[in-house]
């Protein structure tokens, strides 16, 4: 029986790179395209050294479509998982024509093309930032969306409305959006991570990169919160068991199993913890001290926000298993790898 081909758009980045690695570890095939603004092919040959697989990869920019048109007429894939989108939420602010027109766009050629060459399943990288700041927690996917508080937010909430009207108008195709929380951490081998260039958007690897002396200080973005510490609160999940959750919903639609042809699950651990407490426990896994100061509230931030993540528990079978510990012991492994401190 010929084995599923899947392509990874953005594949080369930090969930997409943790998510081709499952992937094949699962039995799949494998196709990778990326325009490598945002990532490294060192993460592919990463992929390739954990899995021993010499996974096809495609530099090309899902914007374009006549170039990502090749991918589709070079490769059969039933599948597609779509990472592939500018990211970091106060950026969006600041840049909101360049998160529009990249993370529209590819999506829309994405979808355009399966409908062309008759790819039915798709699962799409979305984000708790679709809720904005929710009434109450935790969060479950009836939750209501609230009107995004960043550009980066809102074309999340775009791509998924996007996703279910296509869906909805074009037969035979399946669309699954997973809406993650935070993901942290690497891969236990240390041979891939997350890779920010210049200035990282994200806490934890700000955190490792001051732990290994590249930054002079980590900033906590307010403390004055209406929290216990008064710092804001996340859902932190380990970037492999989120890899893990796109493997069940791709699953889930090849085995003809959706209750729906569009469905929406949350993907978090169901925990939140705030980014004071997280900073400590980094530094007692590690055994470190980190240089932090309190910072005034970051543009776009929300409050608080956690899943409640039972229906992906019981609908894709799939549920958060590494703990907080193993996850911040991996991010500082693959911190002190890339910069070669023993």
């Amino acid at each position: 029986m010929k084995k599923s081909c899947v392509l990874v758009s953005g594949g080369a980045g930090y969930i997409g790179s943790h998510t081709a690695v499952e992937l094949i570890a699962a039995g799949y095939d494998v196709v990778i395209v990326d325009n490598l603004s945002n990532s490294d092919i060192a993460a592919v040959e990463g992929i390739r050294r954990i899995t021993g697989t010499e996974i096809p990869f495609v530099e090309a920019d899902c914007c374009d479509r006549e170039a990502f048109r090749r991918v589709f007429e070079r490769y059969e894939f039933d599948s597609v998982i779509h990472f592939a989108a500018s990211k970091a939420v106060n950026e969006s602010v600041r840049k909101p024509l360049e998160y529009y027109g990249n993370n529209l766009t590819s999506f829309m050629n994405v979808i355009s093309l399966m409908r062309e060459f008759g790819r039915r399943n798709i699962v799409f990288s979305s984000s708790c930032t679709v809720y904005g700041e929710p009434d109450r927690q935790p969060v479950t996917e009836r939750t209501p969306r609230k009107p995004a508080t960043s550009p980066y937010g809102n074309t999340k909430q775009m791509c998924e409305d996007i996703l279910r009207d296509s869906v909805g108008a074009y037969e035979g195709m399946r669309g699954i959006a997973l809406r993650y929380f935070n993901p942290i951490g690497a891969h236990p081998s240390a041979l891939i991570g997350e890779l920010p260039r210049g200035v990282p958007q994200n806490l934890v690897p700000y955190i490792t990169q001051t732990a290994a002396g590249l930054r002079e200080c980590l900033s906590v973005f307010g403390d004055d919160y209406p929290t216990p510490d008064g710092s804001c609160i996340r859902d932190y999940i380990d970037v492999v068991d989120l890899a893990r959750a796109h493997v069940a919903a791709i699953r889930r639609m090849i085995e003809n199993r959706s209750a729906e042809p569009y469905e929406v699950f949350n993907v978090g651990t169901g925990r939140g913890v705030s980014v004071l407490e997280l900073v400590h426990r980094f530094e007692e896994v590690n055994h470190l001290k980190l240089n932090y100061r309190i910072a005034p509230r970051r543009e776009g931030d929300i409050v608080a926000i956690w899943a409640d993540p039972t229906l992906a528990n019981t609908e894709l079978g799939w549920r958060a298993e590494r703990t907080l510990d193993e996850t911040l012991a991996s991010a500082w492994k693959w911190e002190k790898r890339l910069r070669g401190i023993e």
